[in-house]
């Protein structure tokens, strides 16, 4: 697709929109989790199974993905997965059985990993060079702009209305933004379509796109990065007082949402967004000291919140700023599919198990050791892409 002078700002909306759907199919899990039982009072620990499936597909398949959305095309890609998407909150809404409704969510991991490949390689694409830091900023706010949207009118439709009227709601939002973005997008020229791989071909094909430093160096931050997010947000809760917990977290993805849409779109005017990740990480790590040194400190817990807001928006941003074909974006975006979903599935467990043997000191500990991880990887990726060169 080729530049144009100037960002498609109601487009790249509406996309941005497509993304809070897509994380929106683990929030809507996610906000009504400790309600499921009332849903599938059998299921018992199988419940659990109704997050991780998304997420296991996106390891698995993340960076298979970015090579057969580069094959089928982005805005196919995109307006079909939101489709496929609104089909299966449909299905939920009927109140599956227990083994269907898994299988929908099966189905909904790669509804949800077509939308976030496709989804920033189109922003990139509709922005122009000047306004491409602030859509990429947007953009990496989709999952803390859902889940915030989710507490504010999810919680209250499924105390009004039940729990599936929720899957009803997001199925008729995901079924407009494909009715929007099917019409709108049909006039905007699209990057040619990459040859389809063939699937012998798809062990060798990971190897160069990890070895690229980058095309994987914003999916090697990201796996830090969230590694650490859904743990704190986890872990961190109890060992604030109680009076100021909900406040707290309420407040923590919003000062993520607000530093990365301010201060970080103003610092990479002046930074690359590889340095804004760097400097985010080490701001994370200054506010894991401090909360090692005062547990549970509302304001140390709502500054981490705010310096990851730095990594998210640096790594979003690295990937059309390192990358300049959209193929190789779609790379960097299915890699950070993979990377994030890794990072999410592991990390909470991991942070669990230290904090049973080590406590709290322990995790703090592991928190700064993963920080201080992800600006490492950066520092040995730039490296590399200097040698290269």
């Amino acid at each position: 697709m080729r530049e144009t002078g100037n960002s498609r700002w109601g487009l790249i909306l509406a996309v941005w929109a497509a993304g809070l759907g897509a994380a929106a199919q683990y929030g809507k899990i996610s906000v009504i989790f400790g309600r499921m039982g009332e849903l599938y009072p059998q299921a018992g620990g199988a419940l659990g199974f109704s997050v991780s499936l998304v997420g296991t597909l996106g390891i698995l398949l993340g960076v298979v993905a970015g090579l057969y959305v580069a094959a089928f095309g982005y805005r196919r890609t995109l307006v079909w997965a939101l489709w496929a998407g609104a089909a299966m909150s449909a299905l939920q809404a009927l109140h599956l059985p227990f083994g269907l409704f898994l299988a929908s969510r099966v189905a909904e991991g790669l509804s949800h990993l077509g939308i976030v490949v496709a989804g920033p390689v189109l922003i990139a694409q509709l922005s122009s060079d000047r306004g491409r830091g602030l859509a990429m900023t947007l953009w990496s706010t989709f999952f803390a702009v859902a889940f915030t949207l989710l507490a504010w009118f999810g919680l209250p439709l499924a105390d009004a209305w039940g729990l599936l009227a929720l899957f009803g709601a997001h199925a008729a939002v995901m079924a407009g933004l494909a009715l929007l973005l099917g019409f709108a997008l049909r006039s905007v020229p699209v990057p040619e379509r990459a040859p389809l791989p063939r699937p012998a071909e798809l062990p060798g094909l990971h190897l160069p796109i990890y070895r690229s430093p980058w095309i994987a160096a914003p999916a090697a931050g990201w796996l830090f990065y969230t590694c650490c997010f859904v743990a704190v947000l986890t872990v961190i809760p109890p060992y604030i007082a109680e009076d100021m917990r909900a406040f707290v977290l309420g407040a923590m993805p919003l000062a993520s949402i607000a530093v990365s849409m301010t201060l970080g779109v103003s610092l990479l005017r002046v930074l690359t967004a590889v340095q804004l990740a760097q400097l985010g990480f080490l701001a994370c790590a200054g506010a894991a000291l401090w909360l090692w040194a005062m547990p549970g400190a509302p304001a140390a817990c709502i500054a981490m919140a705010g310096a990851m807001g730095l990594v998210q928006g640096g790594s979003f941003a690295a990937v059309p700023q390192l990358n300049a074909s959209a193929a190789a974006r779609a790379q960097a975006s299915g890699a950070m599919a993979q990377t994030g979903n890794l990072g999410n599935t592991i990390g909470t467990p991991l942070m669990v198990l230290v904090l049973a043997g080590g406590g709290f000191g322990g995790m703090m500990a592991v928190l700064l050791v993963l920080f201080l991880s992800g600006a490492a990887v950066h520092v040995l990726l730039a490296k590399r892409r200097r040698a290269l060169v």
